[in-house]
């Protein structure tokens, strides 16, 4: 082979290698609350068409699971909790970019049942009748949705009363699961979860009493891609990525 041929055919190979990796996307990898997984699942493909250099990945769970991922090396670029305490961990964790934090929807807490039920609750204090055997609620260690239920039963004196009733589930999908497959007679879930469900649970209630459910997000200290992380999240607070939010049923901040 001449040696121009060699030369020219060198430099095609060469640019043919570096077509993929000069198009390829950087990867987000976006860890949050199992209850924003539908708006999110949403949100993703909006993100990624306004900004085509990205591609991101959602990794749902209880944020208490969550975090004990990302503090066990997890490699995760954003983290949206469902309550300010497991944030707060991050944070004393050093595990965020503190500057990056900021609150981003609210929610509400509802007690539901199955759409079938013939159990009538008209008041907290009704979940002590004997017609509901089984209440499911979320893990108070990892699951922040049983944390405001633990602080609801509790300031109305029922904690210990329904103890023997409580079905612990692992994420706020999971009460919901349990609830809209019968499985159980009643569960506290956020509001937007519901209207996931709205074919298959109810909602009976309201409770007051707990702390106000705000989500909070931040940037991972350890990204290997901190600006498309806060890019992300500067996202949230767009018009389509709001659009979407609010047509679950979060609420402003």
């Amino acid at each position: 082979m001449k040696p121009s041929r060699r030369l020219a055919l060198c430099v095609s190979l060469s640019a043919a290698l570096l077509v993929p990796l000069a198009s390829q996307a950087a990867q987000l990898t976006v860890s949050a609350a199992a209850s924003l997984t539908n708006a999110f699942n949403e949100i993703g493909p909006l993100f990624e068409k306004a900004t085509p250099d990205t591609t991101v990945q959602f990794n749902f769970a209880a944020s208490g699971t969550l975090l004990q991922q990302i503090t066990q090396g997890a490699p995760v670029d954003v983290f949206a909790s469902a309550d300010q305490a497991t944030m707060d961990r991050a944070e004393t964790a050093k595990l965020i970019v503190d500057a990056s934090r900021r609150n981003f929807v609210s929610n509400s807490l509802v007690l539901i049942e199955p759409i079938d039920s013939k159990i009538k609750l008209d008041s907290l204090d009704d979940l002590k009748e004997a017609a509901v055997k089984r209440l499911a609620i979320g893990k108070v260690e990892t699951v922040p949705v049983g944390r405001y239920t633990q602080q609801v039963l509790r300031g109305a004196g029922l904690w210990d009363a329904l103890a023997s009733k409580m079905i612990p589930a692992d994420s706020v999908r999971q009460v919901l699961d349990y609830v809209g497959r019968g499985e159980v007679d009643a569960g506290f879930v956020y509001a937007t979860d519901a209207a996931v469900m709205a074919d298959k649970v109810k909602v009976v209630l309201t409770p007051q009493g707990h702390a106000p459910v705000l989500y909070p997000i931040a940037v991972i200290e350890a990204s290997t891609n901190k600006d498309g992380a806060q890019a992300f999240i500067d996202f949230l607070t767009t018009e389509p990525a709001q659009a979407v939010l609010a047509r679950y049923g979060f609420g402003k901040p």
